[in-house]
């Protein structure tokens, strides 16, 4: 069975009337299943012609994405979020991949080193499920339970992601780290929101990808960030040793363990330092290549 619903009411009756149905968006992951994996597929539901689910809607406090959006779609839209939004999106594949993978596939299929997840957990994201005519709504850093399993029930739909914009006195910092600069995978994927009183962190939301089975908070290093001063850099010590006790990342392909946990604490030290002398170009790769140019 193939199907390819006409509306987004459709869909959702579809797939909780079909709950062991493969739901394909862009296929720039579930492609690879049949090209590579040479996996048979008996259903799959497209959500392509639900329209609604193409939405970008904004509103003064929170930016909403329909989880069809592809991140071309999408792009223009998040990129006012903050500049490191936009500058992680233009790095996620190359434009073809952007033309057709969504954002609600990144997410749904949750994968711990997908590149948006860590970015929209920072940001305090709510994910938005629906199963035929019920919608739930959970912080999304809730639906990563384990590897390979989500807060999704069998025909429920990732529906919407709702992203907070950012506050006076907050400050949002993302980075990716890869092998190659473009169109590669994350080893990090690091997104950090700092909520800022004056010249002191008052609070922190700090989250990683490729650290962890799922994409995941670094709980302790926020209860230690909070309270330092950025003039200060010894009191910043505390929060980027707690990263070791958040993370015990594995060594795979991409990185070992002690090189992603290197990174980490250093990704975290280099956005303090951005933030203590609000500047970013001096620790950027892009804004040297800029100041050449």
């Amino acid at each position: 069975m193939t199907a390819i619903p006409a509306n987004a009411a459709s869909l959702a009756r579809l797939a909780a009337a079909h709950p062991d149905a493969t739901i394909v968006a862009g296929a720039t992951d579930v492609g690879l299943w049949i090209t590579k994996q040479m996996r048979t597929l008996p259903k799959i539901i497209h959500v392509h012609n639900a329209r609604e689910l193409h939405e970008i809607e904004e509103t003064a406090d929170t930016l909403s994405i329909g989880a069809a959006a592809t991140y071309a779609e999408a792009e223009e839209a998040m990129r006012k979020l903050d500049p490191d939004v936009g500058e992680a999106l233009r790095r996620l594949g190359s434009t073809q991949v952007r033309a057709s993978g969504t954002v609600g596939g990144n997410i749904a299929n949750g994968s711990p080193i997908g590149d948006t997840p860590p970015m929209l957990i920072a940001l305090g994201a709510n994910l938005v499920l629906r199963h035929g005519d019920s919608e739930r709504s959970l912080p999304i850093e809730d639906f990563f339970i384990a590897y390979g399993k989500q807060d999704r029930k069998p025909g429920e739909l990732v529906w919407r992601v709702d992203v907070p914009k950012l506050k006076s006195g907050e400050a949002f910092r993302a980075y990716k780290i890869s092998k190659r600069f473009d169109q590669d995978i994350s080893a990090v994927m690091a997104g950090f929101k700092f909520a800022l009183a004056g010249r002191r962190v008052s609070s922190a939301r700090l989250a990683f990808g490729g650290l962890a089975a799922t994409p995941k908070r670094a709980a302790n290093a926020e209860a230690a960030l909070a309270g330092a001063s950025l003039g200060d850099e010894k009191s910043w010590e505390a929060a980027i040793a707690a990263l070791a006790e958040d993370f015990a990342p594995i060594s795979d392909m991409r990185a070992s363990a002690a090189y992603r946990l290197d990174v980490a604490q250093a990704l975290l030290r280099k956005a303090l330092i951005e933030l203590s002398v609000n500047s970013s170009a001096e620790t950027r790769v892009i804004g040297i290549r800029e100041k050449a140019a």
